[in-house]
């Protein structure tokens, strides 16, 4: 029996990221696709408390059972398994491919991967997947067998219980991609700045840019090195957000 693999995104149903990602899991597994009917991005893993969720059959991708829904990723995936899916066994959720990469700080942010998360929260195996191109026109067409490759090697060898793996794929370049490599996340973030605008109105309004800060461009072990130097990166990540190595320290306070 063909694996159950359910297939969700932040960029939306309609786009690019999620037909690669269908194209490649449809050669392993049954694919159910569940996704946002429009952008979310940056969500995090944001759940919809204060309205009501709405689906709708979408035909787009071929060979396949898919719904839109108007809620956000982590929305996607708790309606997929708990009225969608009820009763069947999903064996893997795979989430992406994110427009833009999803490596160091930006795992926290990311809607791509709070439907990883949110599947694992779930016990379901899970694997997010983003590349390391922001344009709308990003090339994709160098990923696909990596992505067949890691979601067998997951569904042979099984994913730690509650963890999501966070893949960054390199951008297409004229060298082949050199690897995989299991990785850690890099010590990051991201510095904002803020254009101050007014409307014609003369309200005040503002668009958020800015750069990322990498604290350790030398270390070979992280996944910003990876895309960097044309690596596939795979970082493990648990929802528990416990520092256990704290946790003696501040015990010995005096409160």
């Amino acid at each position: 029996m063909k694996p159950l693999i359910l297939v969700s995104n932040d960029d939306g149903i309609t786009s690019k990221g999620i037909a690669i990602l269908i194209e490649a899991v449809k050669e392993i597994g049954e694919v159910f696709v569940l996704a946002p009917d429009s952008p979310n991005s940056g969500m995090g893993h944001a759940i919809t408390v204060d309205k009501t969720l709405h689906t709708k059959k979408s035909h787009i991708h071929q060979g396949v059972e898919a719904f839109e829904c108007s809620g956000t990723p982590a929305d996607c995936v708790k309606l997929a398994k708990h009225e969608f899916l009820k009763g069947r066994k999903i064996d893997l959720v795979v989430s992406g491919v994110n427009h833009g990469h999803n490596a160091s700080i930006s795992v926290i942010y990311s809607g791509t991967m709070a439907a990883a998360r949110e599947a694992s929260i779930e016990g379901i195996p899970a694997i997010g997947f983003s590349i390391d191109d922001f344009g709308y026109d990003a090339d994709f067409s160098h990923i696909k067998p990596y992505i067949i490759q890691i979601c067998k090697a997951a569904l042979k060898n099984g994913i730690p219980k509650h963890n999501a793996l966070n893949v960054n794929f390199p951008k297409k370049s004229d060298q082949p991609i050199k690897g995989i490599k299991v990785v850690r996340q890099t010590d990051g973030f991201w510095k904002e700045t803020f254009d101050a605008r007014e409307d014609p109105y003369g309200r005040p309004y503002y668009w958020m840019g800015g750069e990322f800060i990498n604290h350790e461009p030398e270390s070979h072990d992280t996944d910003v090195w990876c895309m960097e130097n044309n690596y596939v990166g795979i970082v493990p990540c648990h929802f528990d957000m416990t520092d256990y190595n704290s946790v003696k320290k501040l015990s010995d306070w005096e409160f």
